[in-house]
């Protein structure tokens, strides 16, 4: 069975780091692409970054140059490396990944809120 686990969230003040991980079992090597999306209160879901293991990483304008995302296959995780947080960083992340052919797969989500 195909589980999505993110930990790491947390309060920061703004400028901080932190980072994120999705833990996905029963292995991470049946996915070539995992992405992370966060939500906002009141707002939509909005796609952050994307990791293709061929291609490398991509990321949304609003993060570029913060977040960094990498992948550890021998511990089935990915990882997302967040620096300079803002307050408008302040959401629910959440990891997703999906096979060909089958659905997507989501985890529970971790929040993370940046304020003084």
């Amino acid at each position: 069975q195909v589980q999505l686990v993110e930990s790491g969230g947390g309060l920061v003040q703004p400028g901080e780091s932190l980072r994120l991980t999705c833990t996905i079992s029963p292995s991470i090597s049946i996915f070539r692409d995992i992405e992370w999306y966060r939500q906002a209160p009141g707002k939509e879901r909005e796609w952050v970054a994307a990791l293709d293991r061929r291609a490398g990483a991509n990321y949304a304008d609003s993060v570029k140059d913060r977040f960094t995302m990498s992948r550890d296959n021998a511990k089935s995780s990915v990882y997302l490396k967040m620096t300079s947080l803002r307050p408008e960083d302040t959401a629910v992340y959440y990891c997703t990944a999906q096979r060909p052919f089958d659905k997507p797969y989501w985890g529970q989500g971790t929040q993370v809120t940046v304020a003084s």
